[in-house]
């Protein structure tokens, strides 16, 4: 996505936030929360007796300046008036709880109750009190085309800056809703622009989204050598042209369950340079590819932790079909199933282990090259082969982590931060070791592409520093089944 490079610089201003928190201030001013998932709820009528009920009086929020109320309610296990079991009050706060923590609105959720009385039925007071996080993300953007500013210096060439301006705008309107929005100008062009809603009904079951975007790039890889893209740069004209534009439906009826339907109009333009070095880039070998494509996907999440999960488990599952006979793609006609599922364990109190199968068919193995994507895109790679690209047509993926934890989460605030949404820091470190294998199943089987068609299998040590804002930054020393070692840097969760 192009909205990437804008994650990256966010990722990085809170890792310096972080370190600076985390090095300046001793722990022993740090506030040492228990490994318990109610570390964060306070319970007064913590009443195990089976014949005791609780009735919610009234919920209080505090903190809740920009969201909604009504987004809130959508993610608590029960209700104003509700009367509870006494054995089932803990569970379900603790639920809640998580459920407001994965909206991704919020750096704290604290919860606590007050008893009105304590007999057969016991009348309680909530109250929730909310630190929102920081909902606007303006990035500047300025890239060189040259390999690096000294290169550039030589010519100075102005024609060949990137400049402009991303803007993230979340929990718009209080009822998180998120704005994309990117202008790129200069030597390589990208205007993209996205809106998501998710509950759009009186119910708060179904959402909708929709995007668009443009762009051209005078710079693209053309084909894979070695298992390493290999690029092609035309300094007069732009070789690689792209329209698109999504719009989708969603529909959320519980809360862990997730269905979204979405429909895509994708229109190529490749340069001529691309299709003589690379007949097999595009649909059919010519220079225009225009479709329309439909998907379909499920998830079923029920991870503690999104950005970290320690306990739960996770499935989503996807079918999309590519070409329907319409505009000019009456010849493409493409079909792919992934699916993903994930379990995380609680093996005692400090060690956890999670282990992550993603797998993806395509009815068709005659793909072109900007199409097919295997191992070694987005999170779907085998931990040893960062380096390389996989590619082809279907594949299977295990990632499989033992994790550690040495440091518990601790809280801190720091004085001479004005604001509490950033203020106010949680972190914790992590110990891990892994084990990965895949397999990608290319029916080309291109020459000196020699990692399709066999297994790939990596393991090694990791360490990990999960912090506020949803965000994971993990160092990893690796071996792959090459003989291969390497060090390598993640920001954001690939688990």
């Amino acid at each position: 996505m192009v909205f990437a490079s804008g994650m990256y610089m966010r990722l990085f201003l809170l890792l310096t936030l972080t370190a600076i928190f985390i090095c300046t201030y001793g722990q022993n001013k740090a506030i040492v929360l228990p490994a318990s998932a109610n570390d964060s709820i306070l319970i007064h009528s913590d009443v195990k007796d089976y014949h005791v009920k609780i009735i919610i009086d009234s919920l209080i929020f505090e903190g809740n300046k920009i969201t909604h109320p009504n987004i809130i309610l959508r993610e608590l296990t029960f209700s104003e008036n509700d009367t509870i079991r006494a054995y089932e009050f803990a569970e379900k706060l603790t639920k809640s709880r998580e459920n407001l923590l994965n909206t991704s609105l919020f750096n704290f959720v604290t919860i606590h109750d007050s008893v009105v009385s304590d007999r057969e039925f016991s009348h309680v007071h909530l109250h929730i009190h909310f630190i929102e996080r920081w909902y606007l993300w303006p990035f500047p953007i300025f890239e060189i085309s040259d390999r690096n500013f000294n290169s550039w210096m030589e010519n100075k060439d102005f024609n060949r800056i990137s400049y402009g301006l991303m803007l993230v705008k979340e929990n718009m309107r209080g009822r998180m809703e998120t704005l994309n929005l990117l202008l790129r100008f200069g030597w390589d062009e990208t205007y993209q622009m996205s809106y998501n809603v998710p509950y759009f009904n009186k119910k708060q079951t179904f959402g909708s989204g929709f995007g668009l975007g443009f762009s051209q790039n005078h710079e693209v890889a053309y084909e894979t050598v070695g298992n390493k893209p290999v690029t092609i740069r035309d300094n007069d004209e732009s070789i690689y042209k792209q329209f698109y534009s999504h719009f989708n439906i969603t529909f959320r009826h519980s809360f862990y369950d997730y269905h979204s339907v979405q429909i895509n109009y994708n229109y190529f333009v490749f340069g001529d340079t691309l299709l003589q070095l690379n007949p097999d880039y595009s649909f059919n070998g010519i220079t225009v590819n225009e479709y329309l494509s439909l998907q379909y996907r499920f998830v079923s999440d029920h991870r503690d932790s999104k950005p970290y999960p320690l306990r739960g488990h996770y499935f989503e599952g996807t079918l999309s079909k590519s070409g329907f006979g319409v505009r000019k793609d009456g010849d493409i006609s493409m079909m792919e199933i992934s699916g993903s599922y994930r379990k995380y364990f609680a093996m005692s109190k400090k060690l956890f282990f999670s282990s992550d199968w993603v797998g993806k068919i395509s009815t068709s193995r005659n793909q072109p090259y900007f199409y097919q994507q295997g191992l070694g895109y987005g999170r779907n790679f085998v931990r040893g082969y960062e380096l390389y690209v996989v590619d082809g047509q279907s594949y299977v993926l295990s990632k499989n982590t033992f994790k550690f934890n040495f440091v518990p989460t601790r809280v801190k605030e720091i004085g001479f931060i004005p604001t509490e949404k950033f203020s106010k820091i949680h972190y914790a470190f992590y110990l891990n070791w892994f084990i990965d294998a895949g397999y990608v199943d290319d029916f080309k089987n291109t020459e000196g592409n020699d990692l399709a068609n066999r297994l790939l299998v990596g393991t090694g040590l990791g360490f990990d520093l999960v912090t506020y804002y949803d965000m994971v930054f993990r160092i990893e020393f690796s071996v792959n089944k090459e003989g291969e070692f390497g060090m390598f840097f993640h920001v954001a969760n690939t688990l």
